[in-house]
């Protein structure tokens, strides 16, 4: 007798996987996954030791070239020399600096003659700013520096020449006064004056003013003060465009005035016809 076959469709079928099973990659063991993390791991220190070479390899190509640099920054300053109020109209131009400047601040940099930035032989221990002024009726300072150096513990500090201010005019302490009814007057303190950029030190590493000043304005002093030029070409066209627009609103108030009168005077005389016609 011959046995029965079923057909495999009549037997129990396995619910079907989902595809995207068969698109997943395989577990990795944790062997081969610090294996990876270690491989990883001493590249990156290959990385850090050509970093620091390369590091290493600008700073000396910075230092030699800062040397070339300065026979350059000295012919410069010559130039500008010859320039009238160069130098404050650089910082009153710079769309960071522009707003730290008070009236009085401005009248005193008027007298500043000269900025100089002397990098330190190692470039990465810091710098000294030097401010040059003629003689002023603000202080008796000839130079004004302030200075960014490595502390002991290797983060950047500073330090600065304490400014001799002539009797009454410390712009650092200066309050205004101002008029208010009756007569009486009253003290308010303005805003912080350039000057006391000088004598903080609280956070040299945060300090953003010295890192303009060294890293954009005296690498590139002209540039800024050429921008004074523009922004007045800029305000000069804005007025007159503003003195046009007026002349053409006033032109067309004075010709519809003229249109009014006109059509009054049409319309008197048609009404005189018009009665005329009637007597």
């Amino acid at each position: 007798r011959k046995p029965k076959f079923r057909p495999w469709s009549t037997f129990p079928q396995p619910p079907p996987l989902p595809l995207l099973l068969f698109c997943l990659p395989l577990p990795t063991s944790e062997i081969q996954l610090q294996e990876a993390v270690e491989r990883i791991d001493d590249v990156q220190s290959e990385i850090d030791k050509l970093n620091e070479r390369a590091s290493a390899e600008i700073l000396k190509v910075e230092q030699s070239y800062n040397q070339l640099r300065q026979p350059f920054f000295q012919k410069r300053s010559e130039w500008i020399a010859k320039i009238p109020d160069f130098w404050v109209t650089t910082l009153l131009s710079h769309p960071q600096l522009s707003s730290l400047f008070g009236e009085e601040d401005e009248e005193a940099l008027r007298h500043l003659t000269r900025i100089e930035v002397i990098e330190f032989e190692d470039v990465k221990s810091g710098y000294r700013i030097d401010f040059y002024f003629d003689e002023n009726p603000y202080f008796e300072n000839k130079v004004i520096s302030k200075e960014f150096h490595l502390d002991e513990s290797g983060h950047l500090a500073s330090k600065s020449t304490e400014i001799h201010w002539k009797s009454g005019k410390d712009l650092t302490k200066r309050p205004n006064q101002i008029q208010t009814e009756g007569g009486r007057k009253r003290f308010r303190k303005e805003a912080d004056s350039f000057f006391t950029w000088f004598s903080d030190h609280t956070d040299a590493g945060a300090d953003e003013l010295g890192e303009v000043i060294k890293d954009d304005i005296w690498l590139n002093p002209l540039q800024h003060y050429l921008a004074s030029d523009i922004d007045d070409e800029d305000r000069e066209g804005e007025g007159d465009e503003e003195e046009n627009l007026e002349e053409s609103v006033g032109d067309e108030e004075e010709s519809e005035e003229e249109e009014d009168d006109g059509e009054r005077d049409v319309e008197g005389e048609d009404g005189g016809e018009n009665t005329g016609q009637n007597d």
